[in-house]
């Protein structure tokens, strides 16, 4: 692949705006108050899935990185966590009499850091997880672990409790920038986790890097990239920080002269991407790369890759649950997100038996817009013909206006037009989520785009 295709410094610059990653349409600004328990069993009532991806969120963490962004509690007390997990199992149990109907097939543990509990707490969250639900047999169990706070073995009892995909927090191996985000860790010892997950036969290893930090150089950040080729992961995830210290406080530790400028980062982000590909990682949507014989890889060449909360996935026909604190579902024709206080949450159950906060019933307006959006950040096209017969509408009728809006996109040659297709050119890749809020018809509502992170 062409890399130097998709670093035009002048259509970057012209283009390098604010907008939503797409992870759903609408996203969750749109959520508000009145959505209810009563809305999701409705959902699931007439939800044409009959199988199912869990999400469960684990806030706790023991130290705070600085540059993080998620939802968290930072503590190192671990009976938290059995507090947690009691509170947990009493929402899925209640969450799982709506999904008899289903089969899970897909098990996500994120965070926070999953891997802050122990080995006995993750076995009795398994536990009850697959004695409320019915998992398939060849079920996907994927769970973030942070390499600091473990020992080697506990590769070994994920493996044994059915997990098969690792993702492992490692963000920069350069000492100095670990040092200034808070996060120091042994990259000998990620080499070893990567390497006891393949012994095992962990299906694949994920990887998450991030451009921007403190004191990130493309010398250094060249030696992060060379050192992960090295482990032989299956995937790449390469995020821009985003600086928020306004809404993060943690990122005010992080001075403003020890990032780099626009310029250095745009050189960090166009370093990692051409090494990435030359060692042969297939560049997945906008933000990810997998070997060639990766399941995403293989998704997106035949153009059936899908995108959720999660991000990226092969997993697109089915439901999404989120249990625990802050986590978001996304069931038949509906979202919904729980309460994101711990407090708040432990307070719902309680009282509720479930923790909803707030969701949104999509209109067909919602649907049909979100099939589009989701094409253009998964497969790069719009195969207009297949969204008429879908939904029984007339493309460029429906989208007159939207199709006016991208005559700049044509104009610099970044997508191409025709009576069946919309179709974006690789220099559009990094852009990918500007070429797709075109589509968005919430875009206009939200004048101050500054709620979402800059696409570069």
């Amino acid at each position: 692949m062409q890399t130097e295709l998709y670093f035009d410094p002048t259509l970057l610059g012209k283009y390098n705006t604010s907008g939503p990653r797409y992870t759903s349409y609408p996203t969750a600004l749109e959520f508000h108050d009145q959505f209810t328990a009563i809305d999701l069993a409705s959902a699931i009532e007439n939800s044409k899935n009959n199988s199912l991806s869990l999400y469960v969120h684990i806030p706790f963490c023991h130290s705070l990185c600085y540059y993080c962004g998620c939802n968290k509690v930072v503590t190192r007390q671990r009976d938290k966590a059995d507090i947690y997990l009691d509170y947990l199992v009493k929402e899925l149990k209640a969450k799982a009499s709506l999904f008899k109907k289903y089969h899970v097939k897909q098990l996500h543990l994120g965070g926070g850091t999953p891997s802050f509990l122990t080995k006995n707490q993750l076995s009795f969250l398994v536990y009850h997880l697959k004695k409320a639900f019915s998992f398939l047999t060849d079920i996907e169990m994927s769970i973030e672990i942070d390499p600091r706070e473990i020992d080697l073995d506990l590769i070994d009892h994920l493996y044994e409790l059915g997990f098969n995909r690792l993702s492992i927090g490692v963000q920069d191996v350069d000492g100095k920038v670990q040092e200034a985000i808070n996060r120091t860790q042994s990259t000998d010892f990620i080499a070893s986790i990567i390497t006891r997950a393949k012994q095992l036969g962990f299906r694949s290893v994920n990887v998450d890097l991030i451009y921007g930090l403190p004191h990130q150089s493309t010398e250094t950040f060249s030696k992060t990239i060379d050192k992960v080729y090295e482990m032989n992961v299956d995937r790449i995830s390469l995020f821009s920080y985003a600086h928020l210290p306004s809404r993060f406080a943690a990122q005010r530790k992080l001075r403003d002269e020890w990032l780099p400028n626009a310029q250095e980062k745009f050189a960090l982000m166009k370093l990692a991407i051409e090494r990435l590909c030359q060692y042969g990682y297939e560049f997945i949507g906008m933000d990810h790369f997998a070997k060639p014989d990766d399941e995403l890889a293989i998704a997106q060449r035949k153009g059936t890759l899908h995108r959720n909360f999660q991000g990226y996935t092969t997993q697109g026909n089915s439901d999404l649950l989120g249990l625990g604190v802050s986590s978001i579902s996304a069931i038949g024709e509906c979202y919904s997100q729980n309460e994101k206080e711990l407090k708040q949450y432990y307070r719902a159950i309680d009282v509720q038996g479930q923790a909803i906060t707030k969701g949104l019933t999509l209109t067909q307006d919602d649907i049909i817009r979100g099939q589009v959006i989701k094409s253009l950040m998964c497969n790069m096209h719009i195969d207009k013909a297949a969204i008429e017969n879908q939904f029984s509408i007339c493309f460029d009728q429906y989208f007159a206006d939207e199709l006016a809006t991208l005559t700049c996109f044509i104009n610099d040659g970044l997508l191409t037009m025709s009576s069946q297709y919309i179709t974006v050119d690789q220099r559009a890749r990094l852009l990918i989520r500007i070429i797709a809020m075109s589509f968005d018809a919430y875009m206009k509502q939200h004048v101050n785009q500054q709620r979402f992170s800059r696409v570069i």
